[in-house]
């Protein structure tokens, strides 16, 4: 999702091939054996295969929002959250969200885990509008993915918490037109279609 929000953000045009993990095309394979998703094959031939790095690469074509934030105190911010994001606030959502392959903590414990993060966002969110200006920045839409997945695993607890400005900062993305634009579902990709 991060991926594909940033590739439109910078409006780069791609072909998107809706995969299936369980019969991954061989076309796939080929250019990224390790066969986990996003990979972005440029007209080069090389392949991103990390969603950052894709985010990356998009916002380096094209940057009209400046997303990648110039300040010096800000980029290491913005470096700081998404590698939290991206460690211990994703261990915590994927022991949450798959509880039954993690039993040795009831579910809560991991939500416990993950709320660490979301407190740290909260407080983040009462300052701006976004987790690091005013503006969508690039750590907005790098971490917003997984908050959406972590509020979605109980939503009827998550509706009940206490976190008003990061519900207010979810809502705003999940109704934005970058975020609605890449949610439109394609037709799964086989080699037959080529």
């Amino acid at each position: 999702m991060r991926a594909r929000m940033a590739l439109r953000y910078a409006n780069i045009d791609v072909e998107v091939r809706e995969i299936s993990l369980r019969e991954k095309p061989g076309h796939m394979l080929a250019v990224s054996p390790k066969g986990t998703v996003p990979v972005l094959v440029l007209a080069s031939g090389e392949a991103i295969e990390q969603s950052l790095d894709v985010m990356d690469w998009a916002i380096e074509q094209c940057d009209p929002d400046e997303w990648n934030i110039q300040a010096p105190e800000q980029r290491k911010v913005t470096a700081d959250l998404i590698a939290t994001n991206d460690g211990a606030f994703k261990r915590a959502l994927d022991q949450y969200k798959y509880a039954i392959r993690f039993p040795e903590n009831p579910p809560d414990v991991y939500r416990s885990q993950g709320e660490q993060f979301l407190g740290h966002l909260e407080l983040l969110l009462q300052e701006n509008t976004y987790l690091c200006r005013n503006k969508i920045s690039k750590a907005d839409i790098a971490i917003f993915p997984f908050v959406r997945q972590f509020s979605m695993v109980d939503e009827v607890w998550f509706d009940g918490a206490n976190y008003p400005a990061l519900k207010a900062w979810l809502r705003g993305l999940l109704s934005s037109e970058l975020f609605i634009g890449v949610m439109q579902k394609s037709p799964v990709w086989s080699e037959a279609l080529k």
